[in-house]
């Protein structure tokens, strides 16, 4: 009996050392991920929503929207898709408070669309949605650096070819990303398991 409660155990440390092992080359990925820019010709900008605050933009949201522009006006994209939605007994959606901010920055509302969604995913399905019948196929990804492994994950397994472009004036740096990169890399290694889109099922479910 000593003999099979040995082996069960040895099976156990093994599979526990496969999902350590497993979890950690992902974080390296989503780390390595975090440190790339590398702008493309393309056509659309998407940036990934965040909080507003009665139509004001988050610091985040800012930074992410900011890097957008940067991007508009050096010619990389024609396009910018703004996504997100709103919370209970907001006024204006993060799209929308995205809109406005690009559209006070200089971003004609021609070069604007809106998209929803309450998370990644949504956003980035909701982006594939509202672009669909304007032949866009390749596309620059604005968000947080900790955020664009997943975002582009998602964006590929929808069809785009997607490039990194994290915004480089994140409010979130240094000690204060750690567990935004914590998060990321079980979502990521999660994702790559399931599916992104069993994962929001799942999540949406729970």
């Amino acid at each position: 009996m000593f003999w099979l409660l040995r082996w069960v155990l040895r099976i156990l440390v093994g599979l526990l050392a496969i999902v350590v092992l497993y979890f950690a080359v992902t974080a390296v990925q989503v780390w390595l991920t975090s440190r790339k820019y590398e702008p493309h010709k393309a056509d659309t900008i998407v940036v990934m929503g965040a909080a507003q605050y009665d139509g004001t933009p988050s610091p985040d949201l800012a930074a992410r929207l900011d890097e957008a522009i940067t991007l508009y006006h050096e010619g990389w994209a024609p396009l910018i898709v703004v996504t997100g939605y709103k919370e209970k007994g907001d006024l204006y959606t993060e799209a929308q408070a995205g809109s406005a901010y690009l559209q006070q920055h200089g971003i004609p509302a021609s070069a604007i669309v809106e998209a929803s969604g309450s998370d990644s995913y949504q956003n980035l399905t909701d982006a594939a949605a509202a672009l669909q019948g304007r032949g866009v196929h390749t596309i620059l990804i604005s968000t947080d650096p900790f955020h664009e492994d997943r975002s582009m994950a998602i964006a590929s397994s929808l069809g785009f070819v997607p490039y990194p472009t994290p915004t480089r004036s994140s409010p979130i740096g240094a000690f204060a990303s750690i567990p935004y990169f914590a998060k990321e890399t079980v979502a990521v290694g999660l994702g790559r398991i399931v599916g992104y889109a069993n994962l929001n099922r799942l999540h949406s479910f729970g």
